[in-house]
């Protein structure tokens, strides 16, 4: 019988937590959830596998504090760092949260030096940035989560709005996760059909707004945490993809080497997401203001990678 995969998912917080939920209901394999907080995975780990025969899968499922006990596993979900709180970017999370992402990363690559890396932390470009200049891992096996999220928020308002499924509507939203994001109207779709026949440019520009707060809206309403349900799934959507060899086109951020004209940082493009991680980044062709948007965006980026010191 063959050995399942193995999957570690690093921070046992909500995001975390969910995410080892979402995968282990899917079966992809067995789960570590690893976090600095003593027994919170453990005890969340617990639980879940306590639901394993409700809900009628099968997952070895470990919580720890130990990286030791994460050796081998195939696909790594960083999520480890503070969340936003009212009032706060997503860069403000940027210094704190580079000094979780390297060290974790440090230990990952001691213990799985080959698995992919998905990123979740935020800001989420940057994180990845870090990820990949500590693993040093190539650019195909660390990637970012946030194109998929920013895609499910704009297609669950487009659904919303046309009164159609969400299972209908293929969308992409580009660029940094963060208020410089390029959701790509050229490109979305219902059944084919284009968006515009459904809704107005007025109406769809005021969805493109609410697609780059989206994360801050969830913020407010919370007012003591972050989203977790759908960065989670997305995350998990990822994994999926890459242990399932399923090859599917998804937006990720990933590491540009003059893919859409920029270089050194991570931006959401569509990518075939496969084994190994990314096969093939896909550069779609862009109207011209589509492309300096998306340029402007990794500029942003980039800008913030430049206020961290990364050695």
């Amino acid at each position: 019988m063959a050995e399942r995969h193995k999957i570690t998912i690093v921070g046992a917080g909500n995001v975390g937590a969910t995410a080892a939920h979402w995968a282990a209901s899917m079966e992809l394999g067995d789960i570590v959830l690893v976090d600095v907080v003593e027994g919170m995975p453990q005890g969340k780990g617990l639980d879940l596998l306590e639901a394993g025969p409700i809900g009628l899968f099968d997952a070895r499922i470990e919580g720890t504090n130990d990286y030791a006990a994460t050796a081998g596993s195939d696909v790594v979900i960083i999520t480890a760092g503070l969340a936003r709180k009212p009032g706060m970017s997503r860069d403000d999370l940027m210094k704190t949260n580079a000094g979780i992402v390297k060290p974790v990363t440090e230990q990952i690559v001691r213990y799985s030096p080959d698995a992919v890396l998905i990123v979740v932390s935020n800001p989420l470009d940057v994180m990845a940035y870090v990820a990949s200049v500590t693993s040093k891992f190539p650019r195909n096996r660390v990637v970012g989560m946030a194109g998929i999220l920013d895609t499910a928020r704009f297609r669950a308002f487009i659904a919303e709005e046309a009164k159609v499924s969400v299972e209908d509507i293929q969308a992409l939203v580009l660029g940094g996760h963060g208020d410089s994001m390029v959701p790509l109207i050229s490109c979305t779709t219902i059944s084919g059909i284009p968006v515009t026949e459904f809704i107005g440019r007025e109406k769809l520009e005021q969805i493109v707004q609410r697609t780059r707060d989206g994360g801050i809206e969830i913020v407010n309403l919370l007012k003591t945490g972050s989203a977790y349900y759908a960065p989670s799934a997305a995350a998990v959507q990822m994994a999926e993809s890459i242990l399932k060899n399923k090859r599917r086109v998804l937006p990720c951020s990933a590491l540009l080497d003059g893919e859409y004209g920029i270089s050194g940082v991570f931006c959401g493009v569509p990518v075939i997401l496969g084994a190994g991680g990314i096969g093939k980044i896909i550069e779609v062709p862009l109207l011209p203001e589509e492309l300096a948007a998306l340029r402007k965006s990794a500029d942003d980026v980039k800008t913030n990678i430049g206020k961290l010191d990364i050695s």
